[in-house]
């Protein structure tokens, strides 16, 4: 790579020269001339990744180490412990240990991330949101290392730092912090068609999840499962929230990131202590040799999902996240994942995003705590027996005792440590694999834009304009120009509607050409509801947070009829008041403030009710934050009920008949009838007006 900085002092003390001109060349750090950035060195058009290619191992290398302390992605983490229980034995399918007898349960720690801010920013970025899964066995540790995206931007590892590189701050500058609506994301991608299926899932609501609880996880990649006489499934791991899913709006986002910043670990963290321990249902994909050739596309790409629909998710088990963390830094900071952690019955495929990342993982680990002992750690170390011949290095907390340090060796049992087990042991499965060494990618991960298209018809159409809406926002924050026309080009390989839109919203001068494909893309493929939130939304407001707003003279029979309903749907209710010492009510009793008003917005509430006399909300009124309480509420597609508070709806800006979603209790509507509404999340049809 070239050196960017101009004359720094040789090994010799001579003056390094930065290469310049305009026909500079991508070099090694050793200088020699690279041939291919684009693609690893594998055995075979669709073979593993090699450790001999030397451009990649110094490119993943510095990639890996260029950060002082905290990680280079997924900064931002939030970790809990739980369990993970199986339902039925799968010894059919493999020998992993967690799924060898129904209710077996397996200790877990789950760390939750976004990925391209640091550890500073804030929660509700539009972002890839991290889902890494440690599971303690009894044969070792396995580590799912996911996302809740189940595709990825790049095809091969070797883009992986330009890709970071490009999302992250630019150098120069340093900002913006956690966002990619800049021109060096953009670029990037626009010049790497490979990325458009994922860009369709980051501009959608996908990438602004209520909270950690309501949002899937993914593998991502296309695993192996290994039974005991040797044969091999192939998996893909999906993470579903048995509360159904839920995201925000962008303007919903916004202004949580200015009332809360931690609004997605503190709604996890007040989830677990108040008891409301969330779940997620594990899932398999299940396919044999036979699907994968007759697939309309590769199961080896990791830009592409096998839809449900083509093969069902078959749930084996349930995640339940129990208890916080004792310290931050000594576990959520500390815990290193990597996918190179499998046990017995689990094993990889040639997918090559893999193969890199498995590469790569234990740099980063070395370099951002320290030492090759992170494993001493407890929140790494693992739950059953280990013993290793490995020793010493900083901060080694665990070595082999007495004389024997190496195998084989000619001692006695009682020292000769431990053995190889060719019975119980981890075995890799014997793929065949044939083929030159070269860098190339393979034919078959040539379609970019299928999926893509399939993604943006299978969503409602209120989700479709959300992502129109959200690459016009992105890309009206890139400078230049023909960056924004060379995304609109690709769209056009997406579906044109959306390419339209984009144009328009833009104010593009004309709809550029349609980008080059490699392939040619498939238009026909059928929609998939399993990729709308919508349409997998909750039945229940359980687990949900309703705000309500009250005055003093409240009537404390409403009130009690709220609290109680609210109780009983198992939703968590929130008092927000004038004051944060609370109102009076009118017998004379006293409900306590959980949020002053301007300290408990309703962007932090899933629906909300205003409970006011008339003077109440002629005081309300008076106050901005109240008034913006309604209006954000109504313009956020929120559910609404409420009592006496005609005036502060008015002083808000909402007069005349309003629409469905708000429900008047003093004029007939029930409050079950409104916690029924609640399960649909939002009046959607608001938006639709």
């Amino acid at each position: 790579m070239t050196d960017n900085v101009a004359g720094r002092p040789g090994n010799g003390g001579e003056t390094h020269q930065e290469a310049s001109g305009d026909d500079v060349r991508l070099t090694t750090q050793q200088g020699v001339v690279v041939g291919d950035d684009q693609n690893t060195l594998r055995a075979g058009e669709r073979g593993p990744a090699l450790l001999e290619d030397f451009h990649f191992r110094e490119k993943i290398f510095h990639f890996d180490h260029e950060r002082i302390p905290e990680r280079v992605v997924h900064a931002r983490g939030f970790g809990v412990h739980g369990y993970f229980e199986n339902y039925d034995s799968l010894s059919d399918l493999t020998r992993a240990d967690p799924f060898q007898e129904a209710g077996r349960r397996t200790e877990a720690f789950v760390r939750f991330s976004t990925v391209a801010g640091n550890k500073g920013s804030f929660d509700l970025a539009r972002d890839v949101r991290g889902f890494a899964v440690k599971l303690y066995t009894r044969e070792g540790n396995w580590d799912l290392v996911g996302n809740n995206i189940p595709v990825f931007f790049i095809q091969d590892p070797i883009k992986f730092p330009d890709m970071v590189h490009a999302a992250k701050q630019e150098p120069d500058r340093g900002f913006p912090q956690a966002q990619t609506a800049h021109d060096n994301f953009w670029d990037f991608v626009s010049l790497t068609p490979e990325s458009t299926h994922m860009l369709l899932w980051i501009m959608s609501d996908r990438a602004i999840p209520r909270s950690f609880r309501f949002m899937e996880g993914f593998g991502v990649h296309t695993f192996r499962l290994v039974n005991a006489e040797g044969r091999s499934t192939f998996v893909k791991f999906h993470w579903k929230p048995k509360q159904g899913l839920q995201s925000v709006v962008w303007n919903e986002a916004l202004k949580i990131n200015g009332a809360d910043p931690d609004f997605h670990r503190r709604d996890l963290w007040d989830a677990i202590q108040s008891g409301d321990y969330p779940e997620w249902e594990l899932g398999m994909q299940l396919f044999d040799d036979d699907f994968a050739d007759r697939f309309a596309f590769d199961i080896l790409d990791p830009t592409k999902i096998i839809p449900e629909e083509e093969v069902p998710v078959r749930p084996v088990g349930k995640l339940v996240l129990n208890r916080v963390v004792d310290n931050f830094f000594a576990e959520t900071e500390q815990v290193a994942f990597c996918t190179q952690n499998i046990v017995p019955g689990i094993d990889f495929t040639n997918d090559p995003l893999l193969q890199g990342r498995n590469f790569s993982y234990l740099d980063t680990q070395l370099k951002r705590l320290g030492s090759p002992n992170f494993t001493h750690l407890p929140v790494n170390a693992p739950k059953c027996p280990f013993a290793t011949f490995q020793q010493d290095g900083h901060m080694a907390m665990v070595n082999p005792k007495g004389r024997v340090n190496y195998e084989p060796n000619s001692w006695p049992d009682d020292i000769k440590g431990p053995r190889e087990d060719p019975e119980r042991g981890f075995t890799t499965y014997p793929e065949t694999i044939s083929g030159p060494e070269r860098r190339l990618r393979a034919e078959s991960f040539a379609d970019h834009y299928s999926q893509a298209r399939q993604f943006f018809v299978s969503q409602t159409s209120i989700e479709q304009q959300h992502i129109v809406d959200a690459f016009v926002f992105e890309l009206s924050k890139c400078d230049r120009v023909e960056i924004r026309a060379r995304v609109v080009g690709a769209l056009r390989n997406v579906h044109e509607d959306l390419a339209t839109a984009v144009a328009d919203g833009l104010g593009l001068a004309e709809l550029p050409e349609p980008a080059r494909c490699a392939r040619e893309p498939i238009t026909d493929l059928p929609p998939s509801p399993a990729l709308s939130i919508v349409r997998n939304g909750p039945d229940s407001v359980a687990g949900r947070k309703i705000g309500v707003l009250v005055t003093d003279g409240v009537d404390a029979k409403a009130f009690a009829e709220v609290r109680d309903a609210v109780q009983a749907e198992q939703a968590i209710l929130e008092v927000v008041a004038p004051k944060v010492g609370g109102v009076t009510t009118d017998d004379g009793g006293r409900i306590e403030a959980d949020q002053k008003i301007d300290g408990g917005p309703s962007v932090l509430y899933d629906a909300v009710v205003i409970l006011a006399t008339d003077a109440g909300a002629a005081e309300l009124a008076t106050l901005p934050p109240a008034r913006d309480f309604v209006s954000d509420a109504y313009a956020h597609g929120k559910f609404i009920a409420h009592r006496n508070a005609g005036s502060l709806f008015a002083a808000a800006g909402l007069t005349g008949e309003l629409d469905a979603g708000v429900m008047d209790l003093a004029a007939g509507a029930s409050v079950a009838d409104f916690l029924g509404r609640c399960r649909e999340v939002r009046y959607w049809a608001r938006f639709e007006s």
